[in-house]
């Protein structure tokens, strides 16, 4: 996936315990994992603002794009 989540960079940067995150946000443990580790489909405005929100920083700086081999395939045809 090209999207990548940086929210475990964030969280070392705040000085911020997962757990702590995920009370603050009002999402579980368990969904942040699964956003933590790359794993999520789709993510909520509302919880992308909340997170934003807990950590002090811009949507930036928790979503990056990185171009995949598959779109430097798609580039050259």
């Amino acid at each position: 996936m090209a999207i990548i989540i940086n929210v475990d960079v964030m969280l070392a940067k705040r000085k911020m315990s997962v757990t702590e995150l995920s009370e603050r946000v009002g999402i579980t443990m368990a969904n942040l994992s699964i956003l933590k580790n790359g794993k999520a489909k789709a993510i909520r405005i509302s919880t992308l603002n909340a997170i934003c929100k807990a950590l002090d920083c811009q949507p930036g700086d928790v979503l990056e794009y990185r171009m995949s081999e598959d779109d430097t395939e798609d580039k050259e045809e």
